[in-house]
Formats: C-alpha cells, sequence, structure tokens
C-alpha cells in the first residue's frame, strides 16, 4: 500500500488500515466486521474512523484517545480475570453498531475528532500502566474493534512489558480480523445484547449470529478468557423467555462456568423515554440462569451483594463477596482454590487479587498522557 498524503489536514493522526480489498467495480470494502462497508474516495465507514482516501484505507483515530481512567478490573466488568487489581483504560471515538440504548454514545457515536483529547504512542500507554501499578490495559469506552490496529499495537508492546490485554467490545469483528486481534487479547468481556436478531436489527443496526459466531470461536479456539455482559432493557430483551434462550445456548455452547453478567439500563441516547431496570429485573434474570445451570451469574451497575459475589461451585461458599466493584472480601488464594473443599474456580487468578488490603476497589481515576501529534503511519 501507498503511504498517504500528509498535506490532507481532515486526516488527523491517520494510518494505514489493514482488512480490505477492492471490488471489481472500484470501490474499497473493508472486511474489518461483518457490515462490509463497500466505499469511494473520500467516504468513511459506518463506524466513521476508517476513510478510504486514494489508494488507501485509513484508520483516522491511531494514537488518539477520548481519554485513559485507571479502573478497578470488575468495572470491565471482569469477576474471574485478576480479582481487585488495576487496569488502565482508555477508548478512541466512533463504533460499528448504531444501538439505540447505548451508554457511552458521547464517545462511540461521535463523529467530531476533538473528542480524542489525548494522544499517545503504544509504548506511552505501557509506561502510564507501569508507573500506576497497573495489572492490564483495557480497550473499552467504545468498540476497540474499530480501532483494531492501534489496539493491537499497543497490546504488542504490552505483552513484551509483562502487562495483559483486554477487550471490552460487542464482538462484532470479521473472520479474517478476529484472529489477529483476540491473538493479542488475555481477556474479553463481550457484549451479548440481546437473544434475537429483531432486536439487533431494530436497536443495534446488526445481527445477532455474527456475534454468537465470535464467542463460539472465542471459547473453543482461543485461550482468551471470556465473560459476558448482557445489558436487560425494560419491555425489549429482558423477558423470561428470551433470558432463559440466552442462558441455555451459553451452557450448551460456552459452558457452564462462563460468567455472565445481568447489567441495569439508564434512559439514555435515543431510548430517554425507556425506565430504568428495576433491581427486581435483574434478581430475576439471575434466578433464570441459575436455573438453567450457569454456575457465575452477576448482577451490574446496582448494589446487589448476593449478585456480586463469586460462590464456589464445590460447596457454595462466598469466596470472593463484592459491593459493586469493591471487595469486601477473598479467599481464593492465589489460585482460586476453595480453603474448604479444594475446588478451583473457573478463571485467572494471581497473587494481585489475594491482597485484599491492595485491592483497588471502586475508584476511577482519570489520567492524562499528552505528547505531539503522531502524524502519518503506514501499517506494517
Amino acid at each position: 500500500m501507498t503511504p498517504a498524503n500528509t498535506a490532507t489536514a481532515d486526516l488527523g493522526s491517520h494510518y494505514s488500515a489493514r482488512y480490505w480489498h477492492r471490488l471489481d467495480d472500484g470501490r474499497f470494502q473493508c472486511d474489518l466486521c461483518p457490515r462490509l462497508c463497500k466505499l469511494h474516495e473520500g467516504q468513511r465507514g459506518a463506524c466513521f474512523v476508517r476513510m478510504r482516501h486514494g489508494d488507501e484505507m485509513l484508520l483516522t483515530t491511531y494514537g488518539r484517545s477520548s481519554g485513559f481512567c485507571i479502573d478497578p478490573i470488575e468495572k470491565k466488568p471482569l469477576n474471574h480475570f485478576y480479582p481487585g487489581s488495576k487496569v488502565l483504560s482508555f477508548g478512541t471515538a466512533g463504533c460499528n453498531l448504531a444501538c439505540k440504548f447505548c451508554q457511552n454514545w458521547d464517545i462511540s457515536k461521535s463523529r467530531d475528532l476533538d473528542t480524542l483529547m489525548d494522544q499517545a504512542s503504544p509504548q506511552e500507554i505501557v509506561d502510564t500502566a507501569l508507573r500506576w501499578g497497573c495489572h492490564s490495559v483495557a480497550f473499552t469506552y467504545n468498540d476497540p474493534v474499530i480501532f483494531a490496529e492501534y489496539a493491537m499495537d499497543v497490546a504488542d508492546r504490552c505483552r513484551e512489558s509483562g502487562l495483559k490485554t483486554v477487550a471490552v467490545t460487542a464482538g462484532y469483528i470479521g473472520e479474517c480480523a478476529r484472529k489477529d486481534f483476540f491473538s493479542r487479547m488475555d481477556a474479553a468481556n463481550v457484549d451479548l445484547k440481546g437473544f434475537t436478531d429483531a432486536f439487533y436489527v431494530k436497536l443495534c443496526g446488526a445481527h445477532l449470529q455474527p456475534v454468537l459466531d465470535t464467542l463460539v470461536w472465542l471459547r473453543h479456539e482461543t485461550d482468551v478468557w471470556v465473560e459476558l455482559t448482557t445489558l436487560l432493557i425494560p419491555g425489549h430483551n429482558d423477558s423470561d423467555t428470551e433470558i432463559a434462550a440466552l442462558s441455555n445456548w451459553v451452557r450448551k455452547e460456552l459452558g457452564a462456568d462462563m460468567p455472565l453478567h445481568f447489567s441495569a439500563f439508564h434512559p439514555d441516547f435515543k431510548m430517554s423515554d425507556v425506565p430504568p431496570t428495576p433491581p427486581s429485573t435483574l434478581s430475576r434474570a439471575r434466578r433464570i440462569a441459575l436455573d438453567a445451570g450457569l454456575r457465575h451469574v452477576y448482577t451490574g451497575n446496582v448494589h446487589d451483594t448476593d449478585g456480586d459475589t463469586t460462590y464456589c461451585t464445590g460447596c457454595g461458599d462466598a469466596l470472593i463477596v463484592r459491593d459493586w466493584y469493591e471487595i469486601r472480601s477473598y479467599r481464593a488464594g492465589t489460585d482460586g482454590i476453595c480453603p474448604r473443599c479444594g475446588t478451583r474456580l473457573a478463571g485467572r487468578f494471581g497473587a494481585v487479587g489475594a491482597a485484599v488490603h491492595d485491592a483497588f476497589g471502586a475508584r476511577r481515576i482519570p489520567v492524562s498522557i499528552h505528547r505531539e501529534p503522531l502524524g502519518h503511519r503506514t501499517s506494517s
């Protein structure tokens, strides 16, 4: 691929993108996600951040972020991936879905690149994470699939420095990019937004099957630790029938130990007229999923100690007691083993989780990484 014209003022920090090909009619098809956007010169994909410019497909947000924060890992949410540890979280702008209920719409739906306040190279992100004592770096806030090249470069540097990597994603990624992207990830929280194609089409502008395909592939073809989140929206995806169907599919296709988080919706973006999710809905969904045979089912965005706690699958003892993102007690040791019956929890555990007095808790600390513009980069 030929380097882009660096004199083009509106391209921002741009990067020669991967995962596209030229069609017979001269258009470029982006193969990064199932949307398969077909672009004429100067057009952007549905995500807005991937753009055709001359003989290249560009990622226009490489090296630019909507902000950096130090979070508890439980906020991703990940309850079985080094509990109690700190994670450096960041995202960019744009999204390849069109969720009417988006809870981060000011970032994911942004078409204003001024949203990208910070600029940082992969090495600067790693240096910041290490300086703050983080155990991992999370690609989140908007979907990292659309800034895959940037995320993968950061992830490569993380691996070199001993940091873990986390993708918080809707799992809407093309088969050709999936292996490259997730081969760099140690953990993923995947939003399974509903369990009908009608829900995905009407409220997300997407389809369900590609997400299910990604989940099955992650579970059976990779070593990535995966947890699921479903945001329950009153009147749209919270019926007993749909929750039971989702739970049964997860148990059958992904396994009984797959953690599932039911999260509370709050009115936002294009669904401000929908009421917030009652805590009773989350408790009902959790009970349905447990009755379906799932062993680790959690409630999110509410104070619910029972729904936040990790229980031993052998004897039923409470091994990790949480209140929202804060760990109140930790009895799983450094290896996730129950001290009472010896059953090992599914997940990834280590010394960072065992020292409760060092656990990060519910805090969220914004951090800044300022530098000069990165300019044009060509992909390797």
